[in-house]
């Protein structure tokens, strides 16, 4: 056979392939418009997008989106993003052929967004600078820097006793009304002028909880360096279950940046029913407590997002404080223990002390911070070195005293600082402290210097404290908040200052 009759033959191969390469994509697209097979409760059973992806976005009539969730041999099974009511059986679905994803960017600080990247504030919309899939993969651990900036809270009893680095997930539990919100708002409200960019995740809340929390944080300013994602209770459970993933784009986005991000997940219990919700309806094998067997993967690849990333990768971080409701007190429930067990450390609120008026009601005993303490600054370390160990023996031994025991003086000494302890770590809610004022008020109680103070008189000490630290000793509050040990020196001067404030106010 000659050259040319060769190359002739090889065109025209080329040719028919291409027909049929052609024709092929042409049935695959004829392919891509499905039909409605059911629906109801927010999930839709969809029959003929044999080459949809998972989590791919697909479009329904009247402009209501679903995720690919299910991706079954002979049908797929769609979460509904949007209320389906209109939608019914034999409508037609479209693919998009991209998988979802959100908008990202500084144009969102200061917003209301829902999961999907629409305005709920009425101010206008969004301007973004790029859009990523909800779903990630989390840094590998070569990518990841260790822990060592704290993450100032500006509670007493967290900073000193629990502390949190920037880059750490710290769960939030307790029984439902122990102020588990309160704590995470008191954190976002003293991120102002730190740099810290902020994002509030409300997930399955009531409308009037949502307006609330965020009236609270227009109040404080916090509106600044805030976003909120809104995933409401009458939004479709879809909608929910997505809500922690947009949040958590979104922050990557300014870790990424180079800049640190506090995210707060409330609350992950609404989370976790959500898509119990969702895998049933799909009808996914149920396992304890009805959970899907893949729960804990659900909650681990969320927060396994949260990280300190190293310089060469832009140096962020994003802190997440995901909050859990427990039921009357279980520690050893299913969804608690999963996220005890994911985190870095918790903070339990208890009822016992919310009742008896000791606001932050954390118990110190059950709470820990598993990373915190070598990211915490040297003035705290030299001051409430020893007080978490003190403060739980206290406790230990004011039960035993209630039986009516006659104590030696060293004992009732104990006590009774111990009580002052508790006084002290007290705390109006939105009203955090700064570093220096709390190393000032814990350096008094910890020196014995309040052992005479009544313990009614123990807030008007620290509002004193407060007045006069900054005024009459600003080299010693510069040198705290610069991460520096505290001196001898500044040490003796912080003794002498609140001893004239015993002082003043024992006459």
């Amino acid at each position: 056979m000659s050259q040319q009759s060769l190359n002739s033959l090889l065109d025209d191969t080329f040719k028919t392939f291409s027909q049929v390469v052609d024709n092929h994509e042409l049935e695959l697209t004829t392919r891509e418009i499905g039909t409605i097979k059911s629906i109801g409760n927010g999930i839709a059973i969809v029959d003929g997008l044999l080459g949809v992806k998972l989590e791919e976005l697909v479009r329904f009539p009247h402009d209501i989106f679903g995720m690919a969730f299910n991706l079954d041999p002979d049908e797929v099974g769609v979460i509904l993003l949007n209320h389906g009511e209109s939608l019914s059986a034999g409508d037609r679905v479209q693919r998009t052929g991209r998988v979802f994803d959100i908008l990202v960017g500084e144009g969102i600080i200061g917003r209301v967004l829902s999961p999907t990247g629409l305005p709920l504030d009425n101010l206008g919309p969004i301007k973004f600078s790029q859009r990523r899939p909800v779903e990630r993969e989390a840094y590998g651990i070569m990518d990841r820097a260790p822990v060592t900036v704290p993450l100032q809270t500006g509670l007493k009893v967290v900073d000193a006793l629990i502390p949190i680095g920037r880059g750490q997930r710290e769960l939030i539990l307790g029984d439902r009304q122990t102020g588990k919100t309160t704590i995470a708002l008191d954190t976002i409200i003293n991120q102002k002028d730190t740099g810290v960019i902020c994002i509030y995740c409300a997930i399955g809340q009531r409308n009037a909880a949502v307006a609330k929390t965020i009236a609270i944080l227009d109040k404080y300013g916090c509106m600044d360096y805030t976003t909120v994602v809104v995933a409401s209770g009458d939004d479709p459970s879809g909608l929910q279950y997505i809500a922690p993933y947009s949040a958590t784009s979104m922050a990557e986005y300014f870790m990424e940046q180079g800049k640190d991000v506090l995210i707060v997940y409330d609350d992950l219990t609404n989370h976790a029913i959500a898509y119990r919700e969702l895998s049933l309806l799909l009808r996914r094998p149920p396992g304890r407590e009805a959970y899907p067997g893949d729960i804990f993967y659900v909650h681990s690849r969320l927060l396994e997002r949260s990280t300190h990333l190293r310089s060469e990768l832009g140096g962020g971080s994003i802190t997440a404080l995901p909050i859990i409701q427990t039921e009357a007190q279980n520690l050893s429930a299913y969804i608690p223990t999963n996220l005890i067990s994911i985190t870095d450390g918790q903070i339990y609120l208890t009822p016992d002390l919310f009742q008896k008026g000791i606001f932050p009601a954390v118990e110190v005993g059950k709470s820990v911070s598993r990373v915190g303490g070598k990211t915490q600054l040297p003035a705290y370390r030299a001051v409430a070195g020893d007080l978490r160990l003190s403060y739980s023996q206290f406790q230990e031994l004011e039960v035993f005293a209630r039986f009516g025991t006659r104590l030696d003086e060293a004992t009732k000494q104990t006590l009774e600082r111990g009580k002052r302890v508790r006084e002290i770590l007290k705390q109006n809610e939105f009203h955090p402290l700064k570093v220096e004022e709390q190393i000032a008020v814990l350096l008094g109680v910890t020196e014995g210097l309040f052992d005479n103070i009544k313990l009614t008189e123990m807030k008007a000490i620290q509002e004193k404290i407060q007045a006069k630290l900054k005024l009459e000793l600003p080299s010693v509050c510069s040198e705290i908040c610069q991460g520096e040990k505290l001196t001898e020196n500044s040490r003796q001067l912080l003794v002498k200052m609140l001893q004239k404030i015993v002082t003043a106010l024992s006459d």
